[in-house]
Formats: structure tokens, sequence, C-alpha cells
């Protein structure tokens, strides 16, 4: 099988010659404790090098471009450093937000995913509705930076792929929280539920439109949401709230997405998913992930709850993971089942933190190679 046949047959029921082999992704502060331990510096793909170590033979799956769309606003704020403390800066982000980092950290680290940041919000870019309508005109839909330079080339490319591709976007919850702040948002859904349907309703018409747009020229294999709304043991909002506030908009995404042909529509959520994985489902989704363990999240129960309705991926825990040893071998052995039943791809419940030491990695990947049929 291709990677894009095999990722489209895990991710949908089917009968893939093996699971796909994604272990999971580091951050820099993981990357330098893995150097540290015997990871070494030229090495481009640590999944790749630590199957090898753990002696597998097949060939690694090699990706290609994909499609990238900007759904961020237009322009960004600038980022900058308002106030140096003694154990700490604050920093004005891309997205407006005025928040308090460590002093090792620079604005660069709340731009992306680089590593795991803890930061303390201190103001957010929409307190007013003056904030918003100046928010609302950085979101053109139609600015050609929001796609490819060439996408009319780059999709005739992408035509013949055999690579997997998607689009990845922030849902209403996810946006709405970047705009006010998690408070503010929370206290808004009472105080005035119309200004927070109303941004929902213009977060919900912008993406639609970028869909529309990329689909003209390809057709992904995905497109993915993220969402990170719940806690430790519940939801951020109740299902009720999410009902009235969020699904509508998954609904009509998740319409566009089926009426395009595209299989997958999957969402990301921290946190413990057990009230929302059968709102995913009313609302047309058919993928999740990360599953984070820690959260209370229990894989093999949501499989037995919704059978194949929705498929899975992440679900290991990175604890079992950083102790290594009849601990992780226990752990991937709690989710052989549900590999086997199809449906899903096993990986870290989130990004790899440093504590996981080269060693147990190179072991956890081994593992996962053998379940997945690598081995």
């Amino acid at each position: 099988m291709t990677p894009r046949e095999r990722y489209l047959s895990c991710m949908l029921f089917g009968d893939p010659d093996r699971v796909e082999l994604c272990p999971g992704g580091g951050r820099r502060s993981t990357l330098a404790a893995w150097h540290a331990q015997g990871l070494p510096e030229d090495v481009s793909d640590y999944n790749e090098y630590a199957y090898r170590l753990a002696g597998g033979t097949h060939d690694w799956p090699r990706g290609g471009p994909g499609f990238p769309v900007n759904e961020r606003l237009i322009p960004t704020f600038e980022e900058k450093v308002l106030e140096v403390r003694a154990d700490s800066q604050v920093v004005q982000d891309w997205k407006g937000n005025v928040c308090e980092i460590g002093l090792e950290y620079s604005t660069e680290y709340l731009r992306n995913a680089l590593d795991f940041v803890t930061r303390r919000w201190i103001k957010c870019p929409v307190e007013s509705r003056g904030d918003w309508e100046q928010m609302e005109a950085r979101y053109d839909s139609d600015a050609a930076a929001r796609l490819p330079s060439d996408p009319a080339a780059l999709g005739r490319t992408l035509a013949a792929r055999d690579w997997p591709v998607g689009l990845h976007f922030s849902g209403p919850f996810w946006q709405l929280r970047e705009w006010l702040g998690f408070e503010s948002l929370c206290t808004l859904l009472i105080d005035d539920p119309d200004w927070v349907h109303e941004m929902i309703l213009f977060w919900e018409r912008h993406v639609a439109r970028l869909l529309e747009r990329a689909f003209a020229h390809v057709i992904p294999d995905f497109v993915w949401l993220s969402e990170d709304m719940a806690y430790k043991e519940h939801a951020m909002i109740s299902p009720a709230m999410v009902r009235e506030f969020l699904l509508p908009t998954w609904r009509r995404w998740g319409e566009i997405v089926r009426g395009a042909g595209v299989p997958v529509y999957g969402m990301d959520s921290d946190g413990h998913v057990g009230e929302l994985v059968p709102l995913w489902i009313e609302a047309g989704l058919n993928a999740c992930d990360p599953i984070e363990v820690a959260a209370g999240n229990d894989l093999p129960a949501f499989r037995r709850a919704c059978g194949r309705k929705i498929a899975f991926r992440g679900g290991v825990d990175k604890r079992a993971m950083a102790r290594g040893g009849r601990v992780i071998e226990a752990e991937i052995e709690r989710l052989a089942p549900v590999v086997r039943d199809g449906g899903y791809v096993p990986s870290c419940d989130h990004g790899v933190p440093a504590d996981v030491s080269w060693p147990n990695y190179v072991r956890y990947v081994g593992l996962l190679a053998r379940v997945t049929g690598w081995l």
C-alpha cells in the first residue's frame, strides 16, 4: 500500500497491509534531552531512526507537499517584548494577546508549538464591540495570501500523490477563546449569547469560504479541527451549550467536507472528551485525537461505546512511555485489541515530553511497530 492508501484504510476501518506507524512528536526540550542521551545530532527523522534501532526493515513512508491554507488574521499583530521582569517577561504575541512567559522563551514559541510553554494571559485582543470590529477587518476570506501562490498548479501536482494531505482549521470554541480569552468567552455565553453567536457565525463563514476555495484546487484526504475544550474530567462547557453554540458550525463544515468527497473529518481536543465524542459523531465527525490517558480517557471503553462510528489517533499514555519497561509493555497490550479492530492509529497522547528518555522511546517504538505490523 502507498502511505495514502494505508492512512485511509486505517481511518475508515479498512484492511491495511499494516497500521500506520506514527509514534509521536517531540518538542525542542525533548530533542535536546534525546541528543544528550544518544540520538545523533544529524538524524533528520528520529522516528525512522528509532524504528531502525528497534529492528525495522520496511520502507519508511515519505511524504510530499501539502496544501497550506492560512486561516489566521492578516495582518498579524506585532510580536514584541513589553516588559522584562526578574524571572519572566511580558510579551505581545502575533494574535494580539498580552501574556507573561519565562525568560528562556522568545515570542516565536507562542507562534508555533515549539515546546511546552506555560503562560499567564494578561489581556486579550477583543474586549469590546469596537475591538471586535477591528478584528473582523483582519479576516478577508478571499485574500490571495490565504492559499498557496499557485494553487491550481499545486492542486495538479497533488492529484497524483501517494501520501495523505489534509487541511487544519481552528474550531469556533478555540477561535473565540483566542479573541476573548477563556474566562470572557465563558461569561459571554451567559451574559451576551447573541454576540457569541455573531462571532461564531463570522468564523463559520470564514472557514467555509476557505474550504470552498481550497476544494476548487484539491480534494484532501482529511480536514481536521482543533478545539481543546475539555478539562481533566469534563468538557469546558456543558453538552447543552455545545449543542447550541458549536454543533451547528461543525455540522455545516461537515456538509461542505463530505460534499466535496473528503473522507476523513476529524477533531483534536485535549482533556477528557467522553461528553464530547457523541456530539462530534452527531455533527458528522468520524475521527478524533489525541485521547489523553491522564485526563481519564479510556480508549477501549470509547470503542465499546461508539463502535465504528468514529476512528481514533493517539491514546498511548505518555507517562507509561516515560516509565518504560513492563509499564509501557502493558500499555501497548491494553490498546492492542483496538488496533486489531481497526479505525485506530496508536500514538503518544500528546507531544512527547522530555521525561521520556531516548532509550525508552526506542523501546516504545519497537513495541508499537510490532503491534501495528511493522516488525
